[in-house]
């Protein structure tokens, strides 16, 4: 039986959908991943126990391939392939990951932004010639320094808006750390990630919630293919060539461990000597990635057994919890 069904974007019209769809006792639902609409029709849906199943539509090569691409074309497509059980599932973390998920992400988005800011404020400066007398342009000493800068006009009332968005944009990721570093400190997981060198708070937080239950991926190469750190296989008869990653997986991952490997190819002894004998026969920036999927497998095990990373340096992690602590202490206060 194939029928076709519209309802509006809102609660009366998702209750109508609910409704329809409970007339169908052994009804199967397939949602596409796209943006943040589908997780209110998810939840709803599971919570009246209807079998609904999240698809990546870069996945569902049916889709991802065709020519022509409408909604309706879109539904019956993935109709057709859910009746033939063809459709692989997406993971759907329970609501307090995705909350977790959405703060971590939107102060990563804040933070590019704020370094746009900065790098229009510097493109001013340079415009004139001027160098701040301090180390840190965007401190204490530094905004006063730019505040009493004289400029035309025109350039003096793009700095304070760029200032006046600098100020709002610190404020707002101060709040995001905060209310981070909050969930961070009760997570015992947090503090078996923050063993490793190039990863804080905030980072292990991010790779937390993205990974979701370790227990899921059965083992460290599946999750290295989740986060699109394998390198791509290309196979011609006998022979088999491997490329650079695929970067088809979570790219959140991929971002934050190739920042932590900047860091543990140079501070952290097991993981710089790994470094320099890639870096040696194909680069730095290959060699960078090849430390982030060593990082990401030494996690895989960290948290799948619970134990300490064997490189932990026991001074760095002790200012890591401090920090932490720093930051929790006005949030933890009593009033």
């Amino acid at each position: 039986m194939q029928e076709e069904f519209t309802f509006q974007n809102n609660p009366e019209g998702l209750e109508e959908l609910v409704k329809h769809l409970k007339a169908y006792p052994e009804v199967q639902v397939a949602i596409e991943s796209t943006g943040n609409l589908w997780t209110t029709i998810y939840d709803r849906l599971e919570a009246e126990q209807i079998h609904v199943i999240l698809t990546n539509p870069k996945k569902t090569k049916a889709i991802a391939e065709a020519k022509i691409k409408t909604d309706r074309l879109n539904a019956r497509m993935l109709a057709d392939l859910l009746r033939g059980n063809l459709i692989s599932a997406s993971y759907v973390p329970p609501p307090e990951i995705r909350i977790q998920r959405s703060i971590i992400r939107e102060r990563a988005r804040l933070v590019q932004l704020r370094t746009i800011i900065k790098n229009r404020i510097h493109t001013l400066l340079d415009r004139y010639q001027l160098k701040a007398p301090c180390t840190d342009l965007f401190g204490k000493h530094g905004l006063a320094w730019l505040n009493q800068q004289q400029l035309q006009p025109g350039d003096r009332t793009l700095l304070e808006v760029n200032l006046e968005q600098l100020n709002s944009l610190n404020h707002s990721i101060n709040r995001l750390t905060e209310d981070i570093a909050s969930s961070a400190i009760e997570n015992p997981e947090v503090k078996l990630l923050m063993g490793f060198t190039g990863i804080d708070y905030y980072s292990a937080m991010l790779l937390i919630n993205e990974i979701g239950p370790i227990t899921r991926f059965p083992s460290p190469k599946n999750l290295v293919s989740y986060a699109g750190l394998a390198p791509s296989t290309h196979q011609s008869g006998n022979r088999t060539f491997h490329g650079s990653i695929t970067k088809e997986g979570n790219s959140h991952i991929r971002w934050i461990l190739i920042e932590a490997a900047q860091h543990a190819s140079r501070h952290d002894p097991r993981f710089n000597q790994f470094y320099q004998r890639i870096t040696k026969r194909r680069g730095h920036q290959k060699a960078i990635v090849a430390v982030a999927r060593k990082m990401l497998v030494t996690i895989y095990h960290v948290l799948n057994h619970r134990n300490d990373y064997r490189g932990l340096r026991p001074e760095l992690y002790e200012n890591k919890i401090k920090r932490l602590q720093r930051i929790t202490k006005p949030s933890l206060q009593v009033p």
